[in-house]
């Protein structure tokens, strides 16, 4: 069966270069027992925001497939392998697994399904939050594209950023996106977590 080419996208700011959180990133995907073709690195130098950084690490991937992950965030060893088995067995244009929820000493928190989806499949007609941490075809990922979405948009009675709205665009042009029941990735809750905005968080204290 045929491998598949995949770029691992992953936007940063200063704050998370110079403590160290985008090096534990890096090493995760370095780690991968299905090894990525390429990395993609964009580093926010003006306050823009997660959107605008992310797109501009989406716009320089040249594979067939892109997999997201934020700067903050890592790959189990596994994520890769088992994304792509997920994108062949379906016919998938966007996997997406699940996550432990991992506190910053690395230490896994006790609740590990604060959204409610895990083992839920998708359905385009009710789309749920998958986060960002995906495997999409990237002609699709390039064709839709990430934005922050309207003003006082809400699920659920709250906002949500350009990873939602990037799923959402993604139902919109007809993708068949697939869940995957595997716990393959760690989101790491720091106290400082961004919600993808300039002025939240450890982004607050970036680097000049």
């Amino acid at each position: 069966m045929k491998r598949l080419d995949i770029t691992v996208a992953i936007p940063a700011h200063q704050a998370r270069v110079a403590n160290g959180m985008l090096d534990k990133a890096l090493s995760s995907v370095t780690a991968q027992t299905l090894p990525a073709a390429a990395l993609s690195v964009a580093v926010d130098q003006d306050g823009l925001g997660a959107a605008v950084t992310r797109q501009r690490a989406l716009d320089a991937v040249r594979t067939e497939w892109v997999a997201f992950l934020d700067s903050d965030d890592w790959f189990y060893p596994e994520h890769l392998k088992v994304l792509a088995a997920g994108a062949r067995v379906h016919d998938a244009d966007y996997v997406f697994s699940y996550y432990m929820v991992h506190m910053r000493n690395g230490h896994p928190w006790t609740s590990n399904d604060p959204l409610g989806h895990f083992g839920k499949p998708f359905n385009p007609a009710r789309p749920h939050q998958t986060t960002i941490t995906t495997l999409v075809r990237t002609e699709l990922a390039q064709a839709v594209g990430f934005r922050e979405p309207p003003e006082g948009a809400l699920i659920n009675g709250e906002r949500y950023g350009e990873d939602f709205q990037f799923t959402i665009g993604c139902v919109k042009a007809g993708a068949k996106i697939v869940h995957v029941p595997r716990r393959t990735w760690a989101w790491v809750h720091h106290g400082a977590n961004t919600s993808g905005q300039p002025n939240q968080g450890d982004a607050k204290t970036r680097s000049k």
